[in-house]
């Protein structure tokens, strides 16, 4: 898999009958290892190890409801009181960030109505701030601890 701007963290990863396997502990099973699940797997480590995101208000590939179709959020974290506060999009390594990722998510927050949204290919990350009082966003320098977006 490909080298990503992100610390490197142990996996458990393994191949049968010819696909390759990472275990997601999270979901706690055995997942294909396509590029954006090492994107995937990579970055809620990095939410978890350096960002000190509580793994118990992590969900992963979390299905919701948009109009009449179900949609999969591939990393929504939520605040204390149970309520989405972050959405994070991620792509493949070989995904070129662009208008149409931001599109998705922000398609996906009409649904979740979250704080902040997260769109990663593993090499870039892009963090924006939304106020919706002001009706605008900012994007932000770094990708905020835990502890100062949860307040």
């Amino acid at each position: 898999m490909d080298k990503l701007n992100l610390p490197d963290y142990a996996f458990r990863i393994f191949t049968r009958d010819d696909q390759t396997y990472i275990f997601d502990t999270f979901r706690k099973k055995n997942v294909i290892l396509t590029p954006e699940e090492w994107v995937r797997q990579n970055f809620l480590q990095y939410l978890l190890k350096e960002k000190n995101y509580p793994e118990s208000l992590i969900s992963v590939e979390m299905g919701f409801r948009l109009n009449k179709l179900i949609k999969r959020g591939d990393i929504v974290v939520f605040n204390r009181q149970g309520n989405p506060l972050l959405l994070v999009e991620c792509k493949a390594p070989s995904v070129k960030i662009s208008q149409k990722a931001f599109n998705q998510i922000a398609r996906y927050n009409m649904a979740m109505k979250v704080r902040f949204l997260i769109v990663t290919n593993g090499l870039k990350h892009y963090c924006c701030k939304l106020d919706y009082k002001a009706k605008s966003f900012y994007y932000l320098t770094e990708i905020p601890d835990y502890f100062k977006i949860s307040k």
